[in-house]
């Protein structure tokens, strides 16, 4: 089991960055795939960004590719999404998640274990 902590959240203005960390307990982080995905309010949770164990392969969603980027330290057991060019409608609770499974999903109900979330506001 791993337990997620999300850090980093805040109000930005529109057009600035934010750099999101995940911090995973246990020492079997490594074996992990980690996603971030995004809920606004009356939204269903959705897809951010993807990572593989190694960190080798990244997916993201449409609406963030070419913005954010997703990277990990597994010496330091975390998951970090770097996010650029923010955009009002990029505002949302994020929160950062945990899958053992073989597939790089991309969908909430592959991962088993979340963190609370951390908000992210930007302002126009």
């Amino acid at each position: 089991q791993v337990q997620l902590v999300e850090s980093g959240g805040g109000l930005v203005q529109a057009g600035g960055s934010l750099r999101l960390s995940c911090a995973a307990s246990g020492h079997t982080f490594s074996s992990y795939n980690m996603g971030w995905f995004r809920q606004a309010p009356g939204k269903e949770r959705e897809f951010a960004a993807t990572i593989s164990r190694s960190g080798g392969s990244t997916y993201y969603a449409d609406s963030v590719k070419g913005r954010f980027t997703i990277s990990r330290d597994n010496a330091k057991n975390t998951v970090y999404l770097r996010m650029g060019s923010l955009k009002p409608e990029d505002t949302a609770v994020y929160y950062c998640a945990a899958d053992r499974s073989i597939v790089v999903a991309t969908t909430p109900d592959w991962y088993a274990y979340w963190g609370q979330g951390t908000q992210v506001t930007v302002s126009s």
